[in-house]
């Protein structure tokens, strides 16, 4: 492995031990059902309300913590079996630039743009 792979793999390391840091905060922040706010002119309905909003928030943003942390995983894995930098699904080398910027980058251009195109036209058409 070359000393660009090992500065990568840290890297990447570094940002896999924040995101498991965040996704255990975020789980952690969960407080008893029954812990109820006083004093609210709108009682029970808004408390309800507002409960089931940061719920919802919290739910997205685990999500996508754990949704980057699989892309984390993924390039990590790929970098471990000497395939870090190939395109996913027609297998080309993607840009250096592009990884770069997105180290986590697991398809090219021309492949992101098509996938781009194809949810595009299930959404509108289903």
């Amino acid at each position: 492995m070359t000393k660009k792979d090992n500065l990568l793999r840290s890297r990447l390391e570094k940002e896999r031990m924040r995101l498991i840091d965040e996704l255990e905060q975020l789980q952690s922040r969960v407080g008893p059902a029954d812990e109820r706010r006083e004093g609210s002119p709108f009682g029970k309905r808004e408390e309800e309300a507002t409960e089931s909003y940061e719920f919802e928030k919290r739910t997205a943003m685990e999500k996508r913590t754990r949704d980057l942390l699989a892309e984390l995983e993924h390039t990590l894995d790929k970098l471990e079996k000497g395939t870090y930098g190939l395109c996913d699904m027609c297998g080309v080398s993607i840009d250096p630039a592009r990884l770069e910027a997105l180290p986590q980058a697991n398809l090219c251009l021309s492949c992101k743009s098509k996938r781009g195109k194809d949810a595009k036209s299930k959404h509108s058409t289903g």
